[in-house]
């Protein structure tokens, strides 16, 4: 876990508190339907996290997914996510799945929005 602060210009981290993937037991978000940067995860404690964003708590739950799934295959679970976007098998998937969201979702709007506007005769 890092803290961030900003002193003027500048701005620090500071390491606060280091776990094992190992120890980790479950990731919560909390609300699957809300657009929260709030989640839980946890470890023989629980730690209730805020992330930059909501976006980059499911590149943080993704990550430490792929992480199990590569070198530890433990069954932890996360919960209260929405898996259209935590799984690398949707129709969202790349390697940087929140900006291919967006564009997907603007070329959907602006070819129903040309459609509206064409004329049929």
């Amino acid at each position: 876990m890092v803290k961030h602060w900003r002193v003027d210009r500048e701005e620090k981290y500071e390491i606060v508190e280091k776990w094992f993937l190992k120890d980790l037991e479950m990731i919560d978000g909390k609300e699957a339907d809300t657009d929260n940067p709030y989640f839980d995860m946890h470890f023989h404690k629980v730690y209730n996290i805020e992330a930059y964003s909501c976006a980059s708590k499911y590149t943080f739950a993704r990550t430490l997914n792929k992480l199990n799934a590569t070198y530890l295959k433990k069954d932890f679970k996360i919960v209260n996510f929405d898996d259209t976007y935590l799984n690398d098998d949707s129709i969202w998937s790349s390697s940087n799945r929140d900006f291919l969201v967006v564009m997907r979702v603007c070329f959907y709007a602006s070819n129903l929005l040309c459609l509206s506007l064409c004329r049929l005769s």
